[in-house]
């Protein structure tokens, strides 16, 4: 066995043993960083969104410089001509309509109305295609012009209209910019794919590729926003359930059908409108906890490891939390009461995290190695930890020193 070989086995089973509550050889260090990699290796985030090999070399010697036990893999960097051959509305990026190292933003609108739940009930697949798609991209706006998908459900129908559908100068500009768009996707998934394989003959195993979304989150961060969905728990909580639960198999399916397809055992799901400050724990209780709960074991029992984000704090949360099984998820800590979520699920859940992001950009290293040997102090005596930043790793504005020093701590102190 290589010497890269030997060490690919031996960060996979550091994580592995971690997140199952062994005590490894040593604390895994493993980061959800992205924009911070793309910075610290010279490259604006605009750069790495339309130079995809410029961005692969600036991920591989971040991960060389910084050697952590996995490589992330992107999430929030993307293809930014395949966005813009898209017409993308739900977003807005570096390089296009923000400053040249500016993270990604995510545009929340109310991309569903409010009195159009039962239209959404009724029948999900055509109001995603002729309501939602047209408003979330540009390029799919002719499709608000199509008949419900249904009528071409019988062989007459898709005889006589579907040929005239796709005749129509709209549609047929729509199927041209969506075969550019394919293509340009093509040449950013070859270049993923390449990148995955180098990381791996280096010897860094890949975190993450699998993704889905809690079913509520689905609907408040995609479909009806943050104030939208806020006000439907009081105006109209019967048709909020009933969309959560319709989109709650659909999370699962996701869940499944991305982990099977990347090869790693491991499904992130970034959490939002469960934490404390968006609802009270009685909300929680009767909104959120129900669908994630059902995500999280669903996933687990196909032998599988949910990886949630918990993003914000998630202390008024740990009581639920707790009910898991042990040693079958690896939760990433944003804000939490460290003992008492060490109290409450140190041997139910790995704790991933929280070096408080803020540190890195105006903290010392010394801070941060403080506060790394103090997560280690707290969690890893059985072997339940995971360090990173509190956030989705370092931002893209820290310090590359702070970085080091995280590394640094963890081979100090986490044997």
């Amino acid at each position: 066995m290589t010497d890269n070989r030997k060490e690919y086995a031996e960060r996979e089973k550091r994580v592995l043993d971690a997140i199952a509550l062994r005590k490894p050889d040593r604390v895994p260090i493993v980061s959800a960083t992205e924009m911070f990699f793309i910075r610290s290796a010279g490259l604006t985030a605009a750069e790495a969104m339309y130079d995809y090999e410029k961005m692969a070399a600036a991920w591989k010697s971040s991960m060389k410089r910084y050697n952590w036990d996995m490589a992330p893999l992107q999430h929030a960097i993307r293809s930014g001509p395949t966005m813009e051959l898209l017409g993308m509305k739900t977003f807005k990026w570096p390089g296009h309509d923000l400053p040249e190292n500016s993270y990604y933003q995510w545009v929340e609108r109310e991309y569903m109305m409010a009195d159009e739940y039962d239209e959404f009930l009724r029948d999900p697949s055509d109001f995603t295609i002729r309501k939602l798609m047209p408003r979330m991209a540009s390029c799919l706006e002719p499709l608000a012009g199509l008949p419900p998908i249904s009528w071409l459900g019988t062989g007459y129908t898709l005889l006589g209209m579907l040929p005239t559908i796709t005749g129509l100068p709209a549609i047929q500009e729509l199927m041209e910019q969506l075969r550019k768009a394919g293509e340009e996707k093509a040449k950013w998934d070859r270049m993923q794919q390449r990148l995955r394989e180098d990381l791996a003959e280096m010897g860094y195993p890949l975190f993450t590729l699998g993704v889905t979304y809690c079913a509520f989150d689905w609907i408040s961060d995609c479909l009806r926003g943050m104030k939208g969905s806020m006000l439907d728990m009081y105006r109209q909580p019967g048709k909020l359930k009933a969309a959560v639960q319709l989109l709650e198999p659909m999370t699962i399916q996701m869940a499944l059908t991305t982990a099977a397809r990347s090869g790693v055992p491991r499904v992130w799901i970034p959490l939002h409108r469960g934490a404390a400050g968006f609802m009270n724990q009685a909300q929680f209780d009767e909104f959120y906890w129900p669908c994630l709960k059902s995500l999280l074991l669903a996933i687990i029992e196909k032998g599988l490891t949910p990886v949630p984000f918990f993003e914000g704090d998630y202390t008024p949360r740990l009581e639920r939390l707790a009910e898991l099984p042990a040693g079958k998820v690896l939760g990433h800590f944003d804000k939490v009461d460290r003992k008492k979520c060490k109290k409450l699920l140190g041997e139910v859940m790995c704790f991933w995290g929280n070096v408080p992001s803020s540190l890195f950009i105006a903290g010392t290293p010394q801070q941060i190695r403080e506060d790394v040997k103090n997560l280690i102090d707290v969690f890893a005596d059985n072997g339940g930890l995971i360090v990173d930043a509190s956030s989705t790793g370092p931002p893209p504005e820290s310090k590359p020193e702070n970085v080091e020093a995280m590394t640094e701590a963890v081979f100090e102190y986490g044997r």
